[in-house]
């Protein structure tokens, strides 16, 4: 008799019941099978109760971002330290909006702040949150502090008005506020929140920040040279020295902390 002819398989089948097999023996009961790795946890929800949540990053040279995020405020901000004064800023505030701009067309910082808060409840919350989110933003972009001209001062008048204001970019937060308002609002804000932003906003960029409004009567004119005068101060400090080729403007080497 001829022998049987021997059916040829498939190429593929015989390579692929070894795998079968390996997964049929996995899924035997008793088996040990590694776990599936869980996704990892947003910020929002790693964070601890009651405290904000803040993301930020250098995107590259003197640019940054950060977000913000509590039960109260929802902030992202972007800034790019060499800009040209280009901003994007919408906070629900109108009087605080127009402030930022300021602050971004005289410093040459280009800033983009997108902020929403409990406005029902007042506006104290989206105010100081938004120095606090603008502040982490410049401190992110100045990164180690090498090479940046470090004090910055600017004298502002305007109209019946002038201010001082002169800083330290030492990373070592401080704020003297020296302003007083004839008036309690400036439109629909109270004019108290200004020092809240100046605070936060000092103590986020680390900033020894003084501001004197030296003489003025309009609360308006008052609050806007007190922006305009940290901005061109800001501006001085924040400035590259080519002469200090990237060296960090401190005998100590470092700027920051206690030191």
């Amino acid at each position: 008799m001829s022998p049987k002819p021997v059916r040829a398989r498939p190429p593929g089948k015989a390579a692929a019941r070894p795998a079968i097999a390996k997964a049929l023996i996995a899924k035997k009961p008793g088996s040990a099978q590694k776990p599936a790795k869980r996704p990892a946890k947003s910020a929002a929800k790693a964070t601890h109760a009651g405290l904000p949540a803040i993301t930020g990053r250098r995107t590259s040279d003197r640019i940054a971002s950060v977000g913000r995020k509590t039960k109260e405020t929802s902030i992202a901000v972007t800034v790019n330290l060499d800009g040209s004064g280009q901003y994007d800023v919408s906070t629900g505030i109108g009087f605080l909006d127009h402030m930022l701009e300021q602050l971004s067309r005289h410093s040459l910082i280009d800033i983009t702040c997108r902020a929403s808060g409990d406005l029902h409840i007042d506006y104290h919350h989206t105010t100081e949150d938004t120095g606090i989110a603008i502040g982490e933003a410049v401190t992110r972009a100045l990164g180690d502090r090498g090479g940046i001209m470090r004090w910055g001062a600017a004298y502002v008048p305007m109209d019946e008005t002038l201010t001082r204001v002169t800083l330290d970019a030492s990373n070592r937060p401080y704020l003297i506020w020296r302003v007083k308002f004839p008036r309690p609002k400036v439109g629909e804000m109270d004019t108290e929140l200004f020092k809240e932003w100046f605070q936060a906003f000092a103590q986020a960029a680390g900033l020894t920040l003084h501001v004197e409004n030296l003489y003025g009567e309009n609360s308006h004119h008052i609050v806007e040279s007190c922006f305009k005068g940290l901005a061109r101060a800001l501006r001085d400090a924040v400035e590259i020295d080519p002469r200090k080729a990237g060296a960090v403007p401190s005998t100590k080497g470092v700027l920051g902390g206690s030191l």
